[in-house]
């Protein structure tokens, strides 16, 4: 967040005497509201903690999010996001780009989030990994932690490079939000000993925190986990409920670890060990 000197300001327009005070801009609070209302990003660090927030916005309320979000998107740099939000849910990606970079210039960390998945996608616009990574690292370094996530992801798929025990850094700020998706990567990260020492209890405490927020992925780490005792006691029934959650939320690679769970016991023929069938129960 930018601070501004008041005194140094005050004090700079009685000394040249010509600069009359600007009015703040005015906040069209019914606007903004209603902006609030209908496009408001629950993930978005500017959003007030009273704003519920949706996680996209619904058809049925496109055009009420671009008329309200356009009469508060002078007043505050949200409203100009949730602008943003609103026109990517219409397919106006390029009003939505243009949307997401005022946005970003005036401080908006989630836009600079959106505008860098754009960028970084070639939705909307040639592709930019360039461009993206900075916008991910500035948002980033401002403590979104969606901007930490995308920066890892980037440099994951063929982007540029992050200094691995830089982005593991950045993940242990981003989890002090309580972002699933954080937790999982800094647990991905600490258990391969990728940017600083191996730690499975530390990889095996980040994938439960991420798999009580319902983590896919992490539900089937901690699974792996707690069947094999790794980072901690062997559970096997801690790993079963964790694949059962996984796989009802479609994971594939937990209905399988379920599936070797009840049948644990491969039968096979005595002379070449070709496996013939599995022993259940």
């Amino acid at each position: 967040m930018k601070r501004y000197g008041m005194l140094i300001l005050a004090g700079g327009v009685l000394a040249l005497g010509l600069a009359p005070a600007r009015a703040a801009p005015r906040v069209d609070s019914a606007a903004l509201a209603l902006c609030d209302r209908v496009a408001a990003d629950p993930a978005d660090p500017d959003k007030p903690a009273e704003v519920p927030g949706v996680a996209a916005v619904a058809p049925a309320d496109v055009a009420t999010a671009l008329q309200y979000c356009k009469a508060a998107a002078g007043s505050t740099r949200r409203a100009l996001y949730q602008l943003g939000r609103a026109y990517a849910a219409s397919q106006q990606t390029p009003e939505a780009m243009a949307a997401y970079r005022k946005a970003a210039d005036k401080g908006s960390t989630s836009a600079m989030v959106e505008l860098g998945i754009l960028l970084a996608t070639g939705v909307g616009a040639e592709r930019d990994p360039a461009q993206a990574r900075a916008l991910f690292e500035r948002a980033a370094d401002a403590g979104n932690p969606r901007g930490v996530i995308n920066l890892v992801a980037l440099a994951d798929n063929g982007g540029p490079a992050i200094d691995p025990a830089r982005a593991r850094t950045l993940l242990l700020q981003a989890v002090q939000t309580n972002s699933a998706e954080a937790e999982f990567q800094l647990g991905l990260m600490m258990a391969r000993g990728v940017g600083g020492p191996q730690d499975d209890v530390g990889a095996r405490a980040m994938f439960e925190k991420a798999a009580a927020q319902n983590h896919v992925a992490a539900l089937e780490w901690a699974g792996q986990f707690a069947q094999t005792g790794r980072g901690g006691p062997k559970d096997e029934n801690a790993a079963k409920t964790y694949y059962e959650r996984a796989a009802a939320l479609g994971d594939a690679n937990a209905k399988a670890a379920l599936e070797r769970l009840r049948c644990p016991w491969v039968l096979s023929d005595k002379r070449g060990g070709n496996a013939w069938g599995h022993l259940c129960f």
